[in-house]
């Protein structure tokens, strides 16, 4: 195996790029400018040294806690919590969100030996009680372990005086009922609205 395909292999174990997108990534890097590189390879090698997740949320940052959990104008009433610390990210870019955030770190899966003591359940449960939170906004992905995980903090919270809300889900804006599958097409039909 050459330097070209042991880049090619390298950068298709990274989640969303196939062979032939690994293999272009590679021709490109060929002809990259030295410096840019440099800059490059440098950035990848201090990247876990310099990200770390919020002692708080457990978001990803370079200063923790993390520029959400300081910013002090956010709605510290509601906590949006999601699976992983790149959601954070999705949901900050659309700019509508303006609580707090709680990162879990995975959702229940006993096939692959996690539990709900892999994740940061407990650490939300204590967020709850003692920063005075009014509503937990369930963001985790509609799949299985999803729902099964945001089914098992709705019991821990059932006794607790903050609203439980699920994110919504349903048609895509621009979607044809024809490419639809049953589940989104009847959580479309639970979840509607008027207007």
């Amino acid at each position: 195996m050459n330097a070209i395909d042991e880049v090619t292999e390298s950068f298709s174990r990274l989640p969303g790029i196939g062979k032939k997108s690994a293999g272009r990534i590679a021709s490109f890097l060929l002809k990259a400018d030295p410096a840019f590189m440099r800059r490059f390879a440098k950035q990848i090698e201090t990247l876990q040294e310099r990200i770390r997740p919020c002692r708080i949320c457990g978001a990803w940052t370079e200063e923790d806690p993390c520029p959400i959990c300081q910013d002090m104008t956010r709605d510290r009433t509601t906590i949006c919590v999601v699976e992983q610390p790149q959601d954070v990210a999705i949901i900050e870019s659309c700019h509508d969100y303006k609580g707090l955030f709680h990162v879990l770190g995975g959702v229940i899966a006993p096939l692959e030996g996690i539990s709900p003591d892999s994740l940061r359940i407990k650490e939300l449960l204590e967020r709850v009680e003692k920063e005075g939170i009014q509503e937990v906004i369930l963001a985790t992905n509609p799949t299985v372990e999803g729902d099964t995980t945001a089914l098992y903090i709705q019991s821990l919270l059932k006794g607790s005086p903050c609203k439980l809300t699920r994110l919504a889900s349903g048609l895509p804006v621009g979607g044809d009922l024809e490419y639809i599958d049953r589940l989104t097409l009847a959580r479309s039909f639970m979840g509607r609205a008027g207007f």
